[in-house]
């Protein structure tokens, strides 16, 4: 979902993907950029970040929608074993307006860098987040947000609030929804799971990056972030548990399926 854009999005996600290379065959497609879809012989499907406004229209986006109802119908289906769903950041946002789970606007500026993320009553219980703390910490890179929930949608969906962005300075603005269970086989972020401490940090020290950072926060902002990688229990942590935590599950059901 990258639309050809570099980043460090796409990579994080093949490396931890290519820790399963023993458990499962998997490949890469090129939605947005090549109009590229998977079937529905996959039993696992990690939809990845941006660029880009997730209200845009495009050839793709009915494609991407009727791959994910395909999906979420399949697991309706009591006889059929069941295919689980990742959706990173902009696939997040995308999903959350296919299932009008909520409101997708632009934020008043960007949220770019390592910030907390608070789990809800739900999120502490949850069977992936538990094995994080809370708050813990994650990469943000985003224009817009996921905000004002539906919440007879969430319940006739059976979709779960799991995490909320950090106190904003100023009241009026709104907490974004940063985590969501849309079922016991679909889950997504907001922010960006996958991100690593090595190419985070690599990517921040930029010159533009750091710039960035700065003008939008200040010099306190960026030192602390840059820590906040260094930091075993912060983004190495989210790294290692969220997506892995994720994918090492779905295999573990999906097996215990074809063994019996």
């Amino acid at each position: 979902m990258n639309n050809k854009a570099k980043n460090e999005g796409l990579r994080c996600i093949k490396e931890i993907v290519a820790e399963f290379d023993s458990e499962v065959d998997w490949e890469v497609f090129d939605i947005r950029g090549e109009n590229s879809f998977p079937d529905l012989s996959f039993d696992i499907f990690i939809s990845s970040g941006g660029p880009g406004s997730p209200l845009e229209e495009g050839e793709w986006k009915q494609r991407y929608f009727d791959l994910v109802d395909n999906v979420w119908k399949h697991n309706l289906k009591k006889e059929n074993d069941k295919k689980y769903f990742f959706f990173i950041c902009y696939s997040f946002q995308v999903a959350c307006e296919h299932f009008k789970l909520c409101t997708i606007n632009r934020r008043k500026s960007t949220s770019f860098g390592v910030f907390p993320i608070h789990k809800t009553k739900v999120g502490k219980k949850d069977p992936i987040l538990s094995h994080l703390r809370n708050p813990y910490y994650a990469v943000d890179s985003r224009d817009w947000q996921v905000v004002q929930p539906k919440h007879e949608v969430f319940e006739e969906h059976g979709a779960k609030i799991l995490s909320i962005e950090t106190f904003r300075t100023h009241a009026e603005y709104e907490r974004a929804i940063m985590a969501v269970s849309f079922s016991d086989e679909f889950f997504g972020t907001q922010f960006h799971p996958e991100a690593d401490p090595e190419g985070m940090k690599a990517y921040f020290s930029r010159g533009e990056m750091k710039e960035k950072i700065i003008s939008n926060y200040d010099e306190q902002k960026y030192i602390d972030m840059i820590e906040h990688i260094d930091d075993p229990d912060k983004i190495r942590k989210t790294h290692e548990t969220i997506l892995p935590v994720f994918i090492a599950t779905a295999i573990e059901k999906i097996s215990s399926l074809i063994l019996v």
